[in-house]
């Protein structure tokens, strides 16, 4: 058996999404082997910057709320690459929503989404695709969690409150939908400068 002779400060790293964040520090007492400490992933494949598309729905606008869910974003870390408020027209809401054709709540859906003023906007952080949905909550207000958006102010999945790109594809279609390249404005984040 080989003994071990010196404790060991080690980092743990549990799961997040697609990457790993660090979960807990702890010492490894002496005597323990490396298959007992477990795996360790190296800090700099921790986590990704992705950039992420967000629609404030116009029920939203309606009841006021856009500040709150604004807030919401940045008080989670994310910055604000770009953003809009707009009346989607039509044909911007069929190519965003090409993927429901057919479906019995695509007609309404399109109502919806064209009758008043929306803001777009494209989002940044770390994981930013997954972190967006887990704020926003279950498509169904009814299912999402208190303390997500949807869970806080929906009140109807047929007036839904917030969109939120399920992947990295669809983040990057949807960007391309809404916004020209040069509307989208990356900047040194220097708010450790402001505290």
């Amino acid at each position: 058996m080989v003994e071990y002779q010196q404790n060991i400060l080690y980092t743990y790293y549990i799961r997040a999404g697609r990457n790993y964040v660090p979960a807990r520090l702890r010492i490894v007492p002496k005597g323990r082997s490396p298959e007992e400490r477990g795996p360790m992933q190296p800090q700099e494949e921790i986590m990704s910057v992705e950039r992420t598309f967000t629609i404030i729905k116009p029920g939203a606008l309606q009841r006021r709320l856009v500040g709150e869910i604004i807030s919401r974003f940045e008080t989670k870390g994310f910055r604000i690459l770009g953003m809009k408020t707009m009346k989607i027209p039509l044909e911007i809401a069929e190519e965003h929503y090409n993927e429901h054709v057919g479906k019995a709540f695509y007609e309404s859906l399109l109502t919806y989404m064209i009758s008043d003023p929306a803001v777009v906007m494209v989002l940044e952080r770390e994981n930013a695709v997954d972190s967006l949905r887990k704020l926003a909550g279950a498509t169904n207000p009814d299912s999402a969690e208190p303390g997500t958006i949807r869970g806080d102010y929906g009140v109807t999945t047929k007036k839904n409150i917030v969109h939120a790109s399920d992947s990295l594809k669809s983040a990057k279609r949807e960007i391309a939908i809404f916004f020209k390249e040069e509307e989208i404005i990356n900047y040194t984040d220097s708010l450790k400068e402001w505290y």
